[in-house]
């Protein structure tokens, strides 16, 4: 068997960042900075009322209570026509840039105004509830570097210092399969023998939640003319092809027979539990994942290999998720030849992650990574551990923080 690190290695040397492009701002959620970005202005460009109130210098309300006399109104999206003299104030909206002269703003909780003159309750410090002109960002700083996922929030940012058309990696394009007479897809009646397919539907979500395009294969039977000839068509539309099923040791695995003719994939058994039966190459050039055929199995080789692969080529810097440690709630029992990752439910208690199995734990279970939200990752050499004994869990509801380098050099 190779180990975990090994096929990681093997098939993150094997993929390739995909082109750059600009995109429009609303269609770079998900995708990955090309170039670094810098500010080419000042965020926020000008110095404004961080409330509603009265713009005055600060001198003016101290000692409290105090009282001026109102020259002006500004609201958002205006400029005032008068400057702040002493014994003056301007009535000033969240937002408007400050008047020239003033160097503080008093919140409207804190006056009262009858007629041109307002009230001071309380004092004002030079700068108070103001906000300064590059407070966020600074002209020419950096904002994001050159391999940063991009969030609802990265994009608000970028909208803020005037990026509308960001440079990006292409979003790549997955083509998915399912394979095995055995399944059938959602709305079918289940005949003796038969199971529905959930294997697809689950990679098109997680691949659609990861921001890539996706082509439905849809189900092939165990029909080595019908499985070549989709496979075909998926490697000449897609950037990636993947399939679910037919890679193990069986006489019925079409997968394995098809995509060995080519000689350009290998079929590995890989030292994990699950997932422990898992192909890659190319097909006809494209790159090829033979992911398992048990449903968890397939979402631990996504996680392990498929997910991070698809993150380099969209140009990512993190590509695996966050690993917390730990504490085992209970005993538990592992296969020491192999990495084992056990679907666990973590909660934080006195800031420390604890940890309990979420049900059964066959390859088949679908059920427990539902209720998941984690796995235990349990090393290579280990039988067993006791409760109370740390542990790696892998938060695999939450975003990637863990880089390539970091990954493969700890293995």
């Amino acid at each position: 068997m190779k180990p975990l690190v090994e096929v990681q290695r093997s098939v993150l040397a094997s993929v390739w960042r995909l082109e750059k492009l600009a995109v429009p701002i609303a269609r770079a959620r998900g995708l990955v900075l090309a170039d670094d970005v810098a500010a080419p202005h000042d965020v926020p460009p000008f110095a404004n009322s961080a409330m509603d109130g009265y713009a005055v210098q600060a001198g003016d309300t101290q000692p409290a209570p105090s009282e001026l006399t109102v020259i002006e109104d500004v609201a958002a999206g205006h400029v005032a026509d008068r400057e702040v003299v002493t014994g003056t104030a301007i009535k000033i909206m969240t937002g408007a840039p400050l008047p020239p002269g003033a160097d503080a703003v008093v919140r409207v909780e804190d006056t009262s105004q009858h007629g041109d003159r307002v009230r001071i309750e309380e004092g004002a410090v030079v700068g108070e509830s103001v906000r300064a002109a590059g407070g966020d960002l600074a002209a020419g700083s950096l904002v994001f570097e050159a391999g940063t996922r991009l969030t609802p929030h990265h994009l608000g940012v970028l909208t803020s210092v005037g990026v509308f058309d960001p440079v990006v990696h292409r979003r790549p394009t997955v083509a998915v399969l399912s394979t095995g007479d055995e399944v059938v897809p959602a709305g079918t009646p289940l005949a003796p023998g038969k199971i529905h397919d959930s294997n697809r539907p689950q990679l098109l979500a997680l691949l659609d939640e990861l921001g890539v395009d996706v082509i439905d294969l849809g189900i092939v039977g165990d029909d080595a003319h019908s499985l070549r000839a989709i496979l075909e068509r998926g490697a000449a539309t897609a950037d990636v092809v993947f399939t679910s099923g037919g890679v193990s040791m069986g006489e019925y695995d079409m997968v394995k027979a098809i995509v060995s003719e080519t000689g350009d994939v290998e079929i590995w058994r890989v030292a994990i539990k699950p997932a422990k039966p898992f192909a890659f190459g190319s097909f006809n050039g494209t790159p090829f994942f033979g992911l398992p055929g048990n449903p968890v199995s397939v979402v631990v080789a996504f996680e392990q290999f498929a997910r991070p692969a698809l993150l380099k080529m969209m140009g990512a810097r993190a590509l695996f998720r966050t690993r917390v440690s730990g504490v085992l709630e209970t005993d538990v029992r592992t296969d020491p030849e192999k990495t084992v990752f056990l679907r666990m439910i973590a909660d934080l208690v006195d800031n420390t992650w604890v940890a309990r199995p979420a049900g059964g734990q066959a390859s088949n279970q679908l059920t427990a990574l539902a209720r998941a939200n984690s796995f235990a990752v349990v090393p290579v050499g280990t039988a067993g551990l006791d409760a109370g004994s740390r542990v790696d869990l892998e938060m695999f509801r939450w975003p990637e923080t863990r880089t390539e380098e970091e990954v493969l050099n700890a293995g």
